[in-house]
């Protein structure tokens, strides 16, 4: 179920005409025709109708089960440990790719044009016998990007500050997109060697940020590197995989793989290229893959330094560049292994509709101040995320004060970034990776909501967020932003219960009927009852049960309400012990907004 008039005939074997006209008969209007579709009540009512006992099915949910083959619990006895994923932020010039290329022992920051990453790269080395897996992105965007999208790789961040320049605007925004990861931070104090650098400035600028360096006291480690020299480097390797070791990371190599696409492209003469880095499992050449809309059999898988070395099998944590998926899959699709291509087709086949169908309905509906009572999650701690933008530096400390003040053990403010200038598409992008649900992992959904403070959006970022249904806020007054953020906070406390009592009614004779169950003859003897309402059964001066009721009629027409001194027909879901001389007392439950 659900199912279409001519599904339903072939199955039971009624003719099309027959159901037709039964449903016709029920009213059901003269536009129904053999595509129609019945829902499940229609359905069990035609059976009644024809006589006939069926067992209704729900149809398998191939990508449910995909999922849930992804976020079931490991046996602890099969987990092994893995090479730690490594992600460089920063800056743009601050010399990340450079510093890559040196552990590497390449030289790509030539090659990329204007000096400034493209594309996304992934390699794995060794250091004293133990693997590292890196992946450098073209900014920080493309790595908020590939979270929205449900495709967190990354186990420890590595911020790249150059020594000359200090914390700049985009560090800041990278020290946000990490924080928000919930990885490890490794500062690498970039162009150590340069004369005249200030490093005491450039830890006051990250203490500023909340990244207390560990020589101050503080839990960030801050390891002086230098790409031209190759200073520090071996000390950055050493940190890198003393993290890892304190965070032991596992996954299980003995099950299906699964993982994420970096990147893909097409290549002339092997077709369809895509960057993938495995994160559980083994995945070999032969096993059937599915990634987002692209779905394959695995061809070849080539090794990310060298392209003419290939792999028969990728273990967790390797990146490799595979072939034999029938298109190109985006940045961070999660590719799963399955068995049979029949059933990958299928997976992919079903993704694509839904992308469509999405495309021509445009976006769900954006998280909004006013509707987040609606968007309750269920975790106990509810979080309302925040960015905020203003105009000066003190702006942002006054509205941080005000925003100390709404304090409630249920609900909280985080602020992600609070940065002076527009609102950018950069912000954007971090607002809608935190609202993102990480399929796999991720678990309750937080809003996150942009705050402008004598500020206003670029032209980029207005038709984003319109894009992304991200919603941006614009103050002129800072208790206007307390006060909003307060009415959030109370949208977002779940409701107070309290009970309404409606009415008693006494049980006078009991009606056993076999397809409905136990109806009960009853006289109202106080109040008013009303369908929608739940009723205590209290037999011999004990309540025996609280049930909703199933129904409520008068003579044979169902009612909305029965007064005082009026007979009715009752019906309870799920309890069909009633007796003549009980008592119903009726009552509602209703939710009261609280507030704080």
């Amino acid at each position: 179920m659900p199912c279409t008039v001519r599904t339903f005939s072939e199955t039971v074997g009624v003719p099309a005409g027959q159901v037709l006209g039964k449903l016709l008969a029920m009213g059901a209007g003269m536009g129904v025709n053999i595509n129609a579709e019945l829902d499940l009540e229609t359905a069990e009512l035609l059976a009644v109708e024809f006589g006939l006992e069926i067992d209704f099915r729900k149809p398998i949910d191939r990508e449910a089960q995909l999922l849930a083959t992804t976020e079931e619990e490991e046996n602890p006895e099969d987990v092994k440990p893995r090479p730690p994923v490594i992600t460089f932020l920063g800056h743009v010039d601050h010399g990340k790719t450079s510093l890559l290329d040196r552990i590497l022992g390449l030289d790509v920051v030539s090659g990329e044009k204007g000096g400034i990453t493209q594309h996304i790269r992934a390699y794995q080395i060794e250091k004293d016998g133990q693997a590292i897996a890196f992946v450098d992105t073209p900014g920080h965007e493309a790595f908020t990007a590939m979270r929205a999208r449900g495709a967190n790789v990354t186990d420890i961040a590595v911020l790249v500050v150059a020594a000359d320049d200090g914390v700049m605007p985009q560090t800041e925004e990278a020290i946000s997109h990490a924080r928000a990861a919930g990885v490890p931070v490794v500062v690498a104090l970039n162009k150590i060697d340069l004369p005249g650098v200030n490093v005491q400035r450039v830890y006051e600028q990250l203490a500023a940020n909340e990244l207390l360096p560990s020589e101050w006291g503080g839990d960030i480690e801050v390891v002086k590197t230098s790409a031209a020299t190759g200073q520090g480097v071996d000390d950055l390797l050493d940190t890198l995989l003393t993290v890892a070791e304190l965070h032991e990371y596992g996954a299980n190599p003995d099950r299906p793989a699964f993982g994420t696409c970096l990147e893909s492209s097409l290549h002339e003469g092997l077709g369809v290229v895509a960057k993938v880095l495995v994160q559980s499992g083994t995945l070999r050449v032969g096993d059937v893959v599915v990634c987002g809309t692209a779905y394959g059999r695995v061809k070849a898988m080539y090794d990310t330094l060298n392209s003419r070395k290939r792999h028969a099998e990728a273990g967790p944590s390797t990146p490799v560049n595979l072939t034999g998926l029938n298109e190109a899959p985006g940045a961070g699709d999660r590719f799963h292994v399955v068995s049979e291509i029949a059933e990958a087709r299928a997976i992919a086949q079903r993704r694509a509709d839904e992308a469509r169908e999405k495309s021509l309905g445009g976006t769900a509906a954006p998280v909004t101040l006013e509707n987040l009572f609606d968007r309750l999650g269920q975790e106990e701690i509810q979080t309302l995320n925040i960015i905020l933008r203003a105009d000066v530096r003190g702006s942002i400390e006054a509205i941080r004060k005000e925003l100390t003040k709404l304090e409630h053990p249920e609900v909280q403010i985080k602020i992600l970034q609070a940065t002076v200038g527009g609102v950018t598409e950069a912000d954007v992008h971090l607002a809608h990776a935190t609202s993102s649900q990480d399929a796999a992992s991720q678990g309750t959904r937080s809003p996150t909501v942009i705050i402008g403070f004598n500020v206003v959006p670029d032209e980029g970022a207005r038709l984003l967020a319109d894009q992304f249904g991200v919603q941006i806020r614009r103050y002129d007054i800072i208790y206007q932003v307390a006060d909003d953020l307060r009415a959030a906070l109370e949208g977002m406390l779940k409701p107070e219960k309290r009970e309404s009592e409606l009415g008693r009614a006494l049980v006078q004779r009991i009606f056993q009927i076999s397809r409905l169950g136990t109806i009960a003859g009853c006289r109202v003897l106080a109040g008013t009852l009303e369908r929608d309402a739940r009723a205590r059964v209290i037999r011999e001066s004990r309540v025996i049960g609280e049930y909703p009721l199933d129904s409520l009629k008068r003579e044979k027409d169902d009612a909305r309400e029965v007064r005082e001194g009026l007979e009715c027909g009752i019906k309870l879901r799920g309890f069909n012990d009633l007796k003549e001389g009980d008592i119903l007392e009726v009552y509602k439950v209703e939710e009261v907004a609280r507030t704080f």
